[in-house]
């Protein structure tokens, strides 16, 4: 069988506070929508804007780190997969759709400042956050040269 990939990056804001619950079971769940835009020229050759509202599902930690740190106006960097879920509707006992992303990784990008809840980003597989305004957490080289101070042979090099 021929490999499949099934993966969704999304870069946007949270368009309202996410809804936390738990199942029946105890598992934490959140929903909450991403807005994404897209720019492009239409046949008149003015530039528009194109908004995208993505509905996410996230479980157990990451659900957890949703609650704590995510509300409206956050940005957020999401990895996940897509998904479409059907069921028949109580009423009319018409088969209803809905296709939403589950959300494998989460990273806060938006501080205080920027209307999100943490000031500085957190990737939930990180083991500490990162500083929001230097993505780069090494430490600044000294005053001399990094390349220079790092004695390398060739016996060091793994192929």
């Amino acid at each position: 069988m021929a490999k499949c990939v099934n993966k969704v990056i999304l870069l946007g804001n949270v368009g309202k506070d996410p809804e936390i619950r738990s199942t029946g079971s105890g598992t934490m769940v959140a929903n909450f929508t991403l807005a994404t835009s897209d720019r492009f020229q239409d046949a008149q050759g003015s530039w528009q804007d194109r908004t995208e509202w993505h509905s996410l599902v996230a479980f157990k930690r990451t659900a957890e780190i949703v609650r704590d740190y995510v509300k409206k106006g956050s940005r957020l960097y999401i990895e996940g997969k897509i998904q479409t879920r059907s069921w028949d509707d109580k009423e009319t006992g018409a088969k209803k759709y809905r296709t939403e992303i589950l959300v494998n990784d989460i990273s806060l990008l938006s501080g205080r400042e920027d209307g999100g809840s943490y000031s500085g980003s957190y990737s939930h597989t990180a083991s500490a956050p990162a500083s929001n305004s230097n993505m780069d957490q090494r430490q600044p080289a000294a005053n001399e040269d990094y390349a220079q101070s790092a004695e390398i042979s060739d016996e060091d090099i793994p192929f």
